[in-house]
């Protein structure tokens, strides 16, 4: 959404100082936007461009990419916390406080899912004593829309905001591009690119349980986690999960092959009754990157997550991570809303 000052000549004319022009960015120098005909969809040529370069621009702002309703919102961080329960979790006043290892926020973080959370002030003391009693930082989340209430709250000094998240879905239902990329398949060839491994040296695996192989590759942010952060990865969840993972031929690893690409599937179920495939925990070898395995992987994950009852799928990435948001969108994902996480600091 671009919003711009009208001229004089334009204001006089339609009785307003600003106009609202949404749309789908074409170019960024010069800014250029083609305006949606219909919510969701992108107009095609036939719908003249707007080029902002002589026109006074007010505000810019990401939207997603089709109508989202606040129970949309509920359904997926419904289905996310599902996936992360932490070790011990209540529900107060329609938060859901989780504890767990201390390090990731999806499993250490006071979440509002009910209705009545969007509208009614926070508990603070509540969340405050549920984190004490774990020895554990007082941390919210805060999705889109259905956190007012939280939103002020966290204005103040004594709160740590940290960055935007981008939660991105796709429907499930319809044709998946095919994991045999191996095969001459056109739609195969367009989903990877030019600096793709060798197809026919890929092999997809999905298993129960991650081995050491996998747990050896994962990273949080950067950083390796501690034998009881990893343990919890592999914790029973309140539906299922999967370990992912693709391998090459490499004769300096044991049994001759290596693991390149890892993630963890889970399936879960949000409260209007959709199955939800959510893959986490991606990670690709430093030495294997840019060369399609990101995307394979996705692939493969919502295949399995299609062959167990998925009705559609969800991940997160963070809104600096340019390069994985253009990924997921190869693999047909679009922004569904953000949601960040915000940690008392100060008294």
């Amino acid at each position: 959404m671009v919003r711009h000052a009208l001229t004089d000549e334009e204001a006089l004319a339609s009785g307003k100082k600003t106009t609202d022009v949404i749309g789908h960015v074409l170019s960024m120098d010069p800014f250029v936007v083609r305006p949606q005909v219909r919510a969701g969809v992108r107009a095609d040529e036939s719908v003249a461009a707007v080029d902002f370069s002589d026109k006074h621009i007010l505000i810019v702002k990401a939207l997603p990419d089709h109508p989202v309703r606040n129970s949309d919102i509920r359904a997926v961080e419904t289905a996310t916390a599902k996936a992360f329960p932490g070790i011990a979790h209540v529900v107060e006043s329609g938060w859901l406080l989780r504890a767990g290892d201390g390090i990731t926020e999806r499993s250490n973080s006071a979440l509002p899912l009910e209705p009545g959370a969007s509208t009614q002030p926070v508990p603070l003391e509540k969340i405050k004593s549920f984190y004490d009693s774990h020895d554990l930082p007082v941390r919210i989340a805060i999705p889109d829309r259905i956190a007012k209430p939280a939103q002020a709250l966290v204005a103040g000094p004594e709160w740590t905001v940290g960055p935007d998240i981008v939660v991105m879905t796709r429907s499930l239902d319809g044709d998946l591009p095919p994991t045999e990329l191996a095969a001459e398949s056109h739609s195969a060839e367009q989903v990877l690119d030019e600096h793709s491994v060798e197809l026919a040296d890929v092999q997809g695996d999905i298993a129960d349980q991650p081995d050491d192989d996998w747990l050896g590759l994962y990273h949080f942010r950067g950083t390796t986690l501690p034998e009881h952060a990893l343990q919890l990865l592999r914790n029973e969840i309140d539906g299922r999960m999967c370990f992912g993972r693709l391998q090459v031929p490499d004769n300096n690893a044991p049994e001759g092959i290596r693991t390149v690409a890892i993630t963890r599937g889970t399936l879960t179920e949000s409260d209007d009754g959709r199955v939800w495939l959510g893959f986490s925990a991606v990670e690709v070898a430093a030495d294997m990157r840019r060369r399609g395995l990101g995307t394979l992987l996705g692939i493969h994950m919502m295949h399995w997550g299609t062959q167990h009852g998925a009705d559609s799928a969800y991940l997160q990435v963070l809104g600096s991570n340019e390069a994985g948001i253009a990924l997921y969108r190869t693999l047909g994902f679009t922004e569904h809303h953000r949601h960040r996480y915000a940690e008392l600091t100060g008294a």
